[in-house]
């Protein structure tokens, strides 16, 4: 990796650490940076999950007052999380790459869409809040989808956040920070499994991580004030652009 490479990769690492700490949507831009650098489309898809995991821990950490009362929850939902994530990542290192290629730029594309509809899914999850002192349960319908969530998490993860709370939010209604801070937690959990399956068996290009890794931890913490003058609209408007752009290159390809 030559100098200006690393430095794009780093840029585009830290712009996805703000984005993620803002509004979502972080990979939109440091995966088709990955791309843009050369590397194959499974390879890039690997790395961007490896290099950007240890955002979903930070902001779990900051959540977890609002997490401590929901324990009885965490342990139900962690199980469909992993073994879903462990489903997804098996599932996308048996695509042959040919096929790979040819999906991406649909899954590109479905994550500008869920980005794109994120206040209207936002507005469905608020309208299944219970009145306060309700306590939800944990069903098996929720159960299946976090499985379903977790597999599509772990094989590319674009606008997971926004659909898993989304789903918290009908399947099960809580107030909206503890909602939030439940699909971190589970995002987290989602995207460690498959930063260990990866680890083991993918094709983790090593020096992009540790360049992006590094990118991203910054990005979430000096970027998010940057983001926030932006504003989420406007910020969510460029990477969708970002997204469809990125997209219609490679479909071009």
């Amino acid at each position: 990796m030559d100098v200006l490479t690393g430095a794009g990769l780093a840029a585009a690492a830290f712009a996805a650490g703000a984005i993620n700490s803002v509004a979502g949507g972080g990979s939109l831009v440091s995966f088709p940076a990955l791309l843009a650098a050369g590397y194959p489309s499974k390879a890039a898809n690997v790395t961007n999950t490896v290099a950007l995991w240890p955002g979903y821990v930070g902001g779990s950490i900051g959540y977890r007052s609002e997490l401590r009362r929901q324990r009885a929850r965490v342990v139900p939902l962690a199980v469909p999380s992993v073994l879903g994530a462990f489903a997804g990542s098996a599932i996308l290192l048996l695509t042959p790459d040919s096929a790979f290629d040819a999906i991406v730029p649909f899954l590109i594309l479905f994550a500008c869409g869920v980005m794109a509809f994120q206040s209207p899914l936002a507005r469905l999850a608020r309208q299944g809040h219970p009145p306060p002192g309700e306590e939800a349960r944990v069903s098996a319908a929720l159960i299946g989808a976090v499985f379903v969530l977790a597999i599509y998490g772990a094989y590319f993860g674009g606008g997971l956040g926004i659909i898993m709370l989304a789903v918290l939010g009908i399947l099960l209604p809580d107030d909206l920070q503890h909602s939030n801070a439940l699909k971190g937690l589970l995002s987290a959990l989602i995207n460690f499994a498959a930063v260990a399956y990866f680890v083991l068996f993918g094709p983790v290009e090593w020096g992009a991580v540790a360049v992006m890794a590094t990118g991203a931890l910054a990005g979430g913490y000096l970027g998010a004030g940057l983001a926030r003058r932006l504003g989420a609209s406007r910020l969510r408007l460029a990477v969708i652009g970002y997204g469809v752009v990125a997209a219609l290159v490679l479909l071009a390809r």
